[in-house]
């Protein structure tokens, strides 16, 4: 199928903006790609189907290994890839030369759970503005003493006042700890990640093929109607909200239905949140990165590991894309014990069941809260019963819709 052409209407400046929403800090392009690292290690587990031991550990060889779950991962003796398993991948925007007193907050949080028999993944996005206790935590510069925020700050508050290495790990531990708190959950391996690597994995690939379930506008992307170069569509406030529409910009629209995108056009639609035909904001661009994650992931183990012109490439920028927690099993065996999941057994359940329960809260502002239901979805990770949560709410499931040929 060719690569997707981005519809233009012909709206103008006086066109309505976006409903208001909760302001947001302002994001790099590659931000909204971070859910799509999920993939990753189940894209280890292709190589280890498909491909030689030494290909599998050109792979794992590749990827930075830190200790970042710390005090909220169980008992590490004896651990075993055997029995179902939790994965916490965390989605960060560290800029270049950024300074130690700003806050990093964790852009995309998502649970990866794997039953005991290895066959099927589910993932499972956490809102970043859902309203939690985040516990009291010292991280040896700038100590936090604890209270109700947002998710997303647990990994702001966690990092305060550190740089590198020590940042990661302290600002993932309080944030491992603040979901293990929420759920039960003790995660089995973690990951964050680097949104620069990951564009090189998407450009290796050319381009992703997948469902767009609703027609999306871009806010960050157009051409310009004089000279046909890209430039914004939509005046930005600092905030991240939308201002007003730019006078002689017309906009990338990604229609409703099968696409393949090229990297430009794949990391802006994944990013977009405001002006989704739905209006469902970041329960939208949930299921969406979660979609295209699926779609990815498809494409890497149909196309780029059976490639060997795109193969080192694509291993290299696999192993530059995010820091790996193993929980104490190696990577090997990570990529073993996956390999029988194929990238249709893959599950996309939504929190909330995809709409709004927000709440303003005095020094927070407003917030999600997460539903009973989106509590005992939680619990059912936690006690490896996700298929029985499914089979009574199957409307939580994200539809994927068709896989568009290559």
């Amino acid at each position: 199928m060719p690569h997707a052409t981005v519809r233009s209407d012909n709206r103008t400046q006086k066109d309505p903006v976006p409903p208001a929403r909760p302001a947001r800090r302002p994001s790099p392009r590659w931000t909204r790609w971070c859910v799509a690292v999920g993939a990753t290690l189940m894209m280890f587990s292709g190589v280890a189907l498909g491909g030689s031991q030494f290909v599998l550990h050109a792979a794992t060889s590749k990827v930075t290994r830190q200790s970042l779950i710390g005090k909220a991962a169980a008992p590490r003796q004896h651990r075993t890839i055997t029995g179902a398993k939790n994965i916490l991948l965390v989605g960060i925007d560290t800029r270049p030369h950024q300074d130690s007193s700003q806050l990093t907050r964790s852009d995309s949080i998502m649970l990866v759970h794997i039953p005991a028999d290895h066959r099927q993944a589910y993932l499972v996005s956490l809102p970043r503005d859902s309203l939690v206790t985040i516990p009291a935590y010292d991280n040896g510069a700038t100590p936090f003493h604890g209270g109700k925020n947002k998710i997303n700050a647990a990994f702001a508050f966690g990092s305060r006042g550190l740089t590198g290495p020590a940042a990661l790990s302290h600002g993932f531990e309080l944030l491992a700890l603040t979901v293990r708190d929420l759920t039960g959950i003790t995660p089995d391996a973690g990951a964050i990640i680097d949104f620069q690597g990951f564009k090189q994995i998407v450009q290796v690939l050319g381009k992703v093929c997948m469902y767009v379930d609703e027609t999306t506008t871009s806010i960050h992307l157009g051409k310009d109607d004089a000279t046909g170069r890209t430039a914004a569509p939509y005046k930005i406030n600092p905030d991240g909200t939308v201002n007003h529409r730019i006078a002689g910009v017309t906009p990338n629209i990604y229609t409703k239905g099968n696409h393949c995108l090229n990297p430009s056009q794949a990391l802006d639609f994944v990013r977009q949140r405001d002006l989704l035909a739905n209006h469902d904001y970041d329960y939208g661009r949930q299921r969406h990165q979660q979609q295209f994650l699926k779609a990815v992931l498809h494409q890497v183990m149909t196309d780029g590991l059976n490639s060997p012109t795109k193969l080192p490439g694509l291993l290299t920028a696999v192993g530059k894309t995010m820091t790996v927690d193993d929980g104490g099993i190696p990577l090997e065996d990570w990529a073993f014990a996956m390999r029988g999941i194929d990238p249709d057994a893959i599950s996309t359940i939504k929190t909330n069941n995809g709409t709004f329960n927000s709440r303003t809260v005095p020094g927070v502002g407003s917030a999600e809260i997460l539903s009973p239901t989106s509590l005992e979805l939680l619990r059912a990770v936690r006690d490896n019963n996700v298929a029985s949560f499914v089979q009574a709410h199957p409307d939580w499931v994200a539809p994927s819709g068709p896989t568009p040929a290559n």
